[in-house]
């Protein structure tokens, strides 16, 4: 199994996702690999050191798999996705903010960036989330696009490590009975997919006019959603009710970690009848 790899940068943010990270390696048994991109002129001396203090510190953490890092020079999300390329990673964990040379707010910049090049899944966490409430419950919103369906392996797949339930979410963006037919058939499709894989869900649907995303986040508040997976372009076909780009609004505005896929991250053969 490939590596899952974290953007770090010392910032709390990416301290965060290191230790998300580690929860995430631990129950899939593949090594860790922390990625710092420095600035041109940066000296590696003090960045090694202090990297390698950080991660005696979390040695006991480690259950029977490594933890690694490699320095880089050159743009964040580029250098992400080369070293995933290289280290056929699984999956990018990265702080929502910071993982950036210059400090800058990470949301909107190389966040997005990086889930836009990055030929594997992005996990994306803010350090405000609560990480001492455990992975319970996964929101898995599906829409009326063929694509929608491909983050559910992904999904079960952490749900299976976790011990959590999914709640499909059915989204009506249309009143035209074929596009709710299509939402109506790929929650099925999805639910049975999950059911066989042996994890526990439910399905719930919802009528979206305005936004997707707030919608979305509205509903995990409110079942106590610990986690939310998307593609890239959640039903971006459509033009009667997004402004802006649906991944970059959830990372914006979500509080909880956000994973997101996009269709050719994903190297599974999922049957869907």
């Amino acid at each position: 199994m490939g590596k899952i790899l974290v953007g770090f940068d010392f910032s709390s943010g990416s301290a965060c996702a290191v230790d998300l990270a580690i929860d995430i390696a631990n129950g899939w048994q593949c090594d860790l690999r922390l990625v710092y991109v420095k600035e041109k002129d940066e000296d590696e001396a003090p960045i090694r050191a202090e990297i390698e203090r950080r991660n005696q510190g979390v040695a006991h953490l480690l259950k029977g798999i490594k933890l690694e890092y490699v320095i880089l020079q050159g743009r964040v999300p580029e250098m992400l996705s080369l070293q995933a390329v290289k280290d056929d990673a699984e999956l990018i964990v990265v702080g929502s903010r910071g993982m950036s040379g210059a400090h800058s707010n990470f949301i909107g910049v190389n966040t997005y960036r990086t889930i836009s090049l990055a030929p594997v899944p992005v996990l994306s966490v803010r350090e405000e989330a609560q990480f001492e409430k455990k992975l319970e419950t996964i929101i898995l919103p599906i829409d009326s696009t063929p694509a929608t369906r491909q983050k559910v392996p992904m999904a079960v797949k952490f749900a299976q490590q976790f011990g959590a339930r999914i709640i499909i979410l059915g989204i009506y963006t249309s009143t035209s009975e074929g596009t709710r037919a299509n939402v109506d058939n790929y929650v099925g499709q999805s639910a049975k997919f999950i059911a066989k894989a042996g994890v526990a869900y439910s399905a719930k649907f919802i009528s979206v006019q305005k936004n997707f995303a707030e919608t979305t986040l509205q509903f995990a508040e409110e079942n106590q959603g610990d986690l939310i997976v998307i593609m890239t372009e959640q039903e971006s076909g459509l033009t009667n009710f997004l402004l802006g780009s649906f991944a970059q609004q959830m990372l914006n505005q979500a509080t909880i970690p956000i994973l997101t896929v996009k269709p050719e991250n994903i190297g599974i053969n999922t049957r869907w009848n």
